[in-house]
């Protein structure tokens, strides 16, 4: 069907939702915009989908909301009836129509009599994540666009064990997804029979609480944080999203008094308006923050994002200036501390195991290595990282001690199986009144671990490519540096070349190995001098990703060498 025939078939739908209909009148009035919206399914593939609110195939709304969750009965329709009977648990954020389409998911499901338990109320995707396991529910739904900007909405679907839905589940997910031609065709349990439905569980204070009990196992330390961690100064904004309300006890559970919420950015808000995006890599979302933080001389700023997933903090400067930390550096941080803080009370296990994305720096590894940790690289993605502390439970190989990825995402404890930024909130307070003790901030303690394992600094450039023209770009430069794999950049020669999508690794004398991970759209290429650079595809928006290690003999070396490197690809890809 071509993309007029099926905007011709919403126009003519008896059903079409009101508020869709007016908006696909207005949309009429840009071709180019209408054919965007129908041209293609909005991809379902193994991250979920995530896309521009609006009426059309290619957006978020009622209709994609019910084809995705259809695809996921059918799923459930497959498994024997007491897998099926465990059901669904449902949670959202607080962005446009969040709640609504979390409802929409619930009565999609009842259709096919499979029971849904849904939030009360916004909360955290971390927490979804434990409400899965804690309710022992066969799936999860989270509807999120995490950090994107205010367009944008979402929906990741949860695996039994709490992680993001594996890769042979999610395909078999996605093909049941795109059997369905007529999203406006799926039936649903009305609204007045959803209100009454014994099928429709809302939940909410339990697991809050259940969680939070858990959250208590995070802290290494009591005696440091009543010591030194009740007097750290320490301002916290969640963004507008859903990270308040389990954050702000979560702080104060563990004994941290002195730390403030930035008001204006403290109640949930679908625009994000105080913000350009509601990302907590970007050194403009932390405006809030540092203003407070100046006027409160506090010691340490936190950001979450919307969903609460993904954490970025700015630390104070010897100049009184804060300084945002990359996703590396906090990383950094946090291993260095866990590792010597269970090291000195004498419980660090001999079979410790740090994880982290095959695309995040190299800093970490060193720091484990000091401490005779293991440290696995896996694909970007989290739920790579939680299907290995599923092996480890399993296998008692390796002790899980922590897990992140360059993207701000890091999980403490195993009891969540993603990005928890909640955990990470108090994990890095706890590492703020470490160095507090020592008359150091979180600025005085990288410095002090860059002193000891060298200079390592990375970068990661997006290139956004929107649209059709957008996804055929991206295609053909991954098709050229998979085809013409460079041999030199920046002057520097390549000694390794590792393609994740044909599970191929090629040294500088031209010996292939075959690569033993799930296959995966990425390039990764070694210099000579220990740097590195990965490509990929966003799995989740219309960007291609470079990924850029160095090590240098001090920060301006370090610098100079992401610069090169930059400029290099640019050279390239003509960006």
């Amino acid at each position: 069907m071509s993309w007029k025939e099926t905007y011709e078939q919403w126009t003519s739908s008896q059903h079409l939702d009101d508020t869709l209909k007016g908006q696909l009148t207005e949309l009429a009035e840009d071709p180019a915009m209408l054919e965007d919206a129908f041209y293609m399914p909005l991809e379902f593939g193994t991250a979920g989908m995530r896309g521009i609110l609006g009426p059309g195939i290619n957006r978020m709304n009622i209709y994609t909301i019910r084809q995705a969750t259809e695809g996921l009965a059918r799923f459930m329709d497959t498994q024997d009836p007491e897998t099926k009977a465990r059901g669904v648990a449902i949670a959202y954020d607080s962005r446009h129509f969040s709640p609504e389409f979390a409802m929409e998911a619930a009565r999609t499901l009842a259709q096919h009599d499979i029971p849904s338990y849904v939030f009360e109320s916004l909360r955290p995707t971390p927490e979804l994540s434990f409400a899965v396991r804690y309710l022992k529910t066969f799936t999860g739904i989270m509807i999120t666009a995490s950090h994107n900007p205010a367009a944008y909405n979402g929906y990741k679907v949860y695996g039994e064990d709490g992680g993001q839905m594996p890769p042979a589940d999610a395909d078999a997910l996605t093909a049941f997804v795109r059997e369905i031609d007529n999203p406006l065709a799926i039936p649903v349990l009305s609204e007045e029979a959803a209100k009454t439905s014994d099928l429709i569980h809302i939940v909410g204070a339990e697991i809050d609480d259940a969680y939070l009990e858990e959250i208590k196992s995070v802290t290494i330390d009591h005696d440091l944080i009543a010591a030194t961690g009740k007097d750290l100064k320490l301002v916290y904004t969640p963004l507008h999203g859903t990270g308040r309300m389990l954050g702000e006890r979560a702080l104060t559970q563990a004994g941290f008094e002195q730390f403030v919420i930035e008001p204006s950015q403290g109640k949930p808000d679908p625009d994000f308006s105080t913000v350009q995006s509601p990302n907590p890599e970007e050194h403009s979302a932390f405006e809030y923050a540092i203003a407070l933080g100046e006027k409160e001389g506090a010691d340490l700023l936190i950001a979450t994002d919307p969903d609460a997933d993904r954490l970025g903090a700015a630390v104070k400067m010897p100049n009184g200036k804060y300084q945002v930390l990359t996703g590396n550096q906090i990383g950094a941080l946090m291993i260095r501390y866990i590792l010597e803080a269970h090291k000195q009370a004498g419980s660090l296990p001999e079979n410790a195991a740090v994880l982290k994305s095959i695309v995040s720096s190299e800093l970490p590894t060193a720091i484990a290595k000091s401490y005779d940790v293991d440290m696995f690289n896996v694909l970007t993605g989290f739920k790579f990282i939680a299907e290995k502390i599923q092996q480890y439970e399993e296998d008692h190989a390796q002790t899980f001690m922590f897990g992140f990825e360059e993207s701000y995402g890091y999980l403490v404890k195993p009891f969540v199986r993603d990005k928890d930024a909640i955990q990470a909130l108090v994990l890095l307070a706890e590492v703020a009144a470490f160095y507090k003790q020592f008359d150091k901030t979180l600025y005085d303690g990288l410095q002090d671990i860059f002193a000891e394992y060298g200079f390592y600094a990375e970068k990661t450039i997006s290139v956004t490519m929107s649209g059709m023209e957008g996804a055929t770009k991206i295609a053909a430069l991954m098709k050229t540096f998979r085809e013409k794999a460079p041999s030199v950049f920046a002057g520097t020669p390549v000694v390794q070349t590792e393609d994740f999508k044909l599970l191929t690794r090629v040294g500088l004398d031209g010996h292939m190995q075959k690569m033993t991970t799930p296959p995966s759209d990425v390039l990764k290429y070694t210099l000579e001098d220990e740097s590195w650079i990965a490509v990929r595809p966003s799995g989740t928006e219309p960007k291609i990703k470079f990924y850029i290690g160095v090590k240098g003999e001090s920060a301006a070396d370090a610098e100079q060498k992401i610069a090169d490197l930059q400029a290099a690809i640019e050279e390239i890809t003509g960006e």
